[in-house]
C-alpha cells in the first residue's frame, strides 16, 4: 500500500485545516495563558503558612492532577444537565474545552510555579522587607521575575503539552485538528495520509510558538547580557551634572533627645533554643557600635530584630522615643514598616536583586516610597554611587561585579532609603581578603559622616578603629560594652569579663 501524496499535499491548502489550526492555538494559548496565572495563585496558597489557603489548594492540585482530561472534559460539556444556569457558557464546544483545560492545567502549573518559588532565595524577600516593600510589592517586583525565569523552561515545555493535549476536545465535537481530519477521512478511508498532515500541522504549530517562547527564555537569560561600563569621559560629564553630597545627613543629636534605638529586654527563642535571653541596648545618635562575640552568641539574631526579619518573643524595640516593636502583642504592620524604612540593612551574601541592574537595585525602594522626582531619585542613586566608588558599572548586573562591588552596591542600595540607623551583617565575611578594604573603607565614610551603625563583625583591628563602642556578646547575652581605649588600654583580672573580650580579640593583657 502506498501513501497518496497527491491527496497528502492538498491538504495543506484546505481552508478547514488552517480554521482548525486557529482553533488549536487560540485554545492552546488561553489555556496556558491562564492556567499559568491560576497556578501561580495555587503555588502562593500552597506555600502559604495559614491552613485554610494550604490545605484547599493542596486538594485542588491533588484532584485535578488525577482526574484523566478525557474523563474532566465530557464532564465539563455536560455539566449543564445538572446545573442548567451553567449552560451559557459550558454548552459552547470552544468554551467548555477552555474550562477543562484550565482547570487541569492550573495543577500541574501551580506545581511547576512552586519550583520556581523555592528557587529564589530567602534572602530576596528579606533584602525586599528591609526596603520596606509590603507582601504585593515583593511578589511583583522581586520573586515572581526571578521564578518565572526559572521556571520558564518547564513553562514552556507544558505549552508544547497543552497544544497536544487540545487533541482531546474532539471528544465534545469541538472542530480541532484531530477532528478535522477524521472527518475527512471517514470519508475518503485516507487514514495515514491525513493523520500525517494533521501531524505536520502540530509540529509546525509547536515549532513557530516554541521558537517564540526560547526566544523569550534567550531575552531573560541574565547569563547572555554582557556588562556594559561607562569609559572616563561619559563618567567625567555625569559627574559635573550630579554635584556633590555627604552620603548621609550629619548626626547632631539635641539636648534631651531620645537614643536612635533603645533594645528593651530583649527575648527570641526557637523553639526550645533561647538565642536572646534578656539583652538590653541604647544607641545614641550617631553612635558606630560593633557588636562581636563567638559563632551562635545572638548576634546576628539581636540586629535581625531591629528591623523586623525576626519577631522577639519579649520586650521592646524602640525607635527615637516611639514604640516599634513589643514582643507578645499583635504586630502594627503600618507602623512597623515606617519604622524599617527609617533603618539600613546590609546582608553578609549582599542579597542584590540579580534580575535588575545595579541602577535598578538602588532606585527600587525610593521610586516605590514616592522619595522625590524620578529625576531627584536618579541624580541621588547616582551619587551614591559615586561615592562607593561603581558610577561606571551602574549598567552592569549583580552576577558581572566582583563580591565587594556587590556589597558595595548593597550598602548603596540601602542608603538611597536615607535610613537613620544603619545594620551590618558581617559585611566582609563573604569577601576575599583582598575584597574587605574597599568595603570597609565606605564604612568608614559612614562612620566619619555621622551615621548611626550596629555592625556585626568579626574584623577585629577595623572594630576598634572605626567603633565608639564594643559589645561583646556570649550565650545570648551582652557581657561587655566599652569604648576601643578601655579595652586597649584597661587593666583586666583574669578570669573576669574584660580578659575574656581582650583573649577572643587577640589583645595582649596590659597590667594596670
Amino acid at each position: 500500500m502506498q501513501l497518496d501524496w497527491t491527496y497528502f499535499f492538498s491538504l495543506f491548502s484546505m481552508g478547514a485545516f488552517y480554521r482548525a489550526s486557529a482553533t488549536v492555538i487560540a485554545l492552546g494559548s488561553l489555556s496556558w495563558l491562564f492556567g499559568l496565572v491560576l497556578g501561580f495563585g495555587l503555588a502562593q496558597a500552597d506555600a502559604s503558612h495559614a491552613r485554610w489557603l494550604r490545605w484547599p489548594a493542596r486538594c485542588y492540585i491533588w484532584f485535578f492532577r488525577s482526574v484523566p482530561l478525557l474523563v474532566l472534559l465530557v464532564f465539563v460539556y455536560n455539566l449543564p444537565q445538572i446545573f442548567p444556569a451553567t449552560g451559557v457558557v459550558l454548552s459552547i464546544p470552544f468554551l467548555a474545552g477552555l474550562v477543562g483545560l484550565v482547570l487541569t492545567e492550573a495543577a500541574y502549573m501551580a506545581e511547576i510555579h512552586r519550583g520556581g518559588l523555592q528557587s529564589v532565595v530567602k534572602g530576596q524577600r528579606e533584602a525586599a522587607h528591609a526596603l520596606g516593600l509590603g507582601w504585593l510589592a515583593t511578589q511583583v517586583r522581586i520573586v515572581l521575575p526571578q521564578a518565572f525565569r526559572i521556571a520558564l523552561p518547564s513553562l514552556i515545555n507544558e505549552f508544547v503539552t497543552i497544544i497536544k493535549l487540545t487533541s482531546l476536545v474532539s471528544v465534545i465535537s469541538l472542530p480541532e485538528l484531530l477532528l478535522t481530519g477524521q472527518r475527512l477521512y471517514t470519508q475518503n478511508f485516507l487514514i495515514l495520509e491525513t493523520l500525517l498532515a494533521v501531524a505536520v500541522y502540530y509540529v509546525a504549530i509547536v515549532t513557530v510558538f516554541g521558537a517564540m517562547l526560547n526566544a523569550l527564555e534567550r531575552r531573560l537569560e541574565l547569563g547572555r547580557r554582557q556588562p556594559d561600563a561607562l569609559l572616563e569621559p561619559m563618567l567625567s560629564e555625569l559627574r559635573a551634572g550630579l554635584g556633590s553630597a555627604p552620603l548621609v545627613a550629619a548626626a547632631v543629636p539635641g539636648s534631651g533627645a531620645p537614643p536612635a534605638l533603645e533594645l528593651q529586654n530583649i527575648h527570641k527563642a526557637y523553639g526550645a533554643h533561647a538565642v536572646l535571653k534578656g539583652v538590653n541596648l541604647k544607641v545614641s545618635t550617631g553612635d558606630v557600635i560593633s557588636i562581636i562575640g563567638p559563632s551562635g552568641s545572638g548576634k546576628t539574631s539581636l540586629i535581625r530584630t531591629v528591623n523586623a526579619l525576626e519577631r522577639i518573643d519579649q520586650g521592646e524595640i524602640v525607635l527615637f522615643g516611639e514604640s516599634y516593636i513589643k514582643g507578645g502583642a499583635p504586630v502594627d504592620a503600618q507602623r512597623t514598616r515606617q519604622g524599617i524604612r527609617r533603618i539600613g540593612m546590609v546582608f553578609q551574601s549582599f542579597n542584590l536583586f540579580p534580575h535588575l541592574t545595579v541602577l535598578q537595585n538602588i532606585l527600587m525602594a525610593p521610586g516605590l516610597h514616592g522619595q522625590g522626582s524620578r529625576d531627584e531619585q536618579r541624580a541621588a542613586a547616582l551619587r551614591l554611587l559615586d561615592k562607593v566608588g561603581l558610577l561606571a558599572h551602574s549598567s552592569k548586573y549583580p552576577h558581572q561585579l566582583s563580591g565587594g562591588q556587590q556589597q558595595r552596591v548593597a550598602i548603596a542600595r540601602a542608603l538611597a532609603l536615607r535610613p537613620d540607623v544603619m545594620l551590618f551583617d558581617e559585611p566582609t565575611s563573604a569577601l576575599d581578603p583582598e575584597l574587605v578594604g574597599d568595603v570597609l573603607k565606605v564604612i568608614q565614610d559612614l562612620a566619619a559622616e555621622g551615621m548611626t551603625m550596629l555592625i556585626v563583625t568579626h574584623e577585629m583591628e577595623f572594630a576598634l578603629q572605626i567603633s565608639r563602642r564594643i559589645v561583646f556578646m556570649e550565650n545570648g547575652l551582652l557581657q561587655v560594652d566599652v569604648t576601643p581605649d578601655q579595652l586597649r588600654h584597661s587593666g583586666a583580672e583574669p578570669g573576669d569579663a574584660m580578659a575574656r573580650v581582650r583573649r577572643f580579640m587577640g589583645l595582649e593583657m596590659v597590667a594596670q
